[in-house]
């Protein structure tokens, strides 16, 4: 039971960090203002509807993509490793990690994906399923996202409670927090490759 909790607070912890609700949530409020709480929840479900479908579907094929394509674990680990490192900077100067078109229709596109699940999300799924088991991915992957819609339906309160400022406080936080790990995957992927 202790190795259980041990390997759930292991993969919750990144996805928390890469899904980054409290960092999404200022665009999810932009994006629903005008919009009535009938169609701003109707949003935010098709948004994490969206984000749950694109991360299965990664976590269920990922590896085989990788077998067909031969790519070996720590080449992926490497990469994937590099593409958060990237996506972490880019939150630490620019305030986010993809830039938010709102000709698109927002609730999928940017919101589900790439904000929710996004590169740093896809890749941290597919590197947890190589290291942990399965099941315990699916379980931090679920509560990660049931986190994230909840945070996103409680947005306006929490907007007040916390403030611009906290958000953006939360958010750099969680950006070196993210830089962090996506170095802790490089370094993984080198000595899996056994270049260190």
């Amino acid at each position: 039971m202790a190795e259980f909790w041990q390997n759930f607070i292991l993969t919750f912890v990144p996805l928390f960090i890469v899904i980054d609700a409290l960092g999404t949530l200022p665009v999810v409020i932009t994006l629903g203002e005008g919009l009535t709480l009938k169609e701003r929840r109707k949003m935010i479900n098709v948004a994490t509807i969206t984000a749950i479908v694109v991360g299965l579907a990664f976590l269920f094929l990922g590896q085989f993509i990788l077998n067909v394509m031969g790519i070996s674990v720590g080449a992926f680990a490497i990469a994937g490793g590099l593409i958060l490192l990237v996506l972490s900077i880019k939150l630490i100067i620019t305030g986010r990690m993809v830039d938010v078109d709102k000709d698109e229709m927002v609730a999928v596109v940017p919101i589900g994906t790439p904000l929710t699940a996004g590169p740093a999300t896809i890749t941290t799924l597919l590197l947890l399923a190589m290291q942990y088991p399965l099941y315990i991915v699916l379980i931090s992957f679920a509560v990660n996202m049931l986190i994230a819609w909840v945070i996103f339906l409680l947005g306006n309160r929490l907007s007040h409670f916390l403030g611009k400022g906290g958000l953006g406080a939360i958010s750099k936080v969680f950006s070196l927090l993210l830089a962090a790990i996506a170095v802790s995957m490089i370094i993984n992927g080198l000595k899996m490759l056994e270049l260190v």
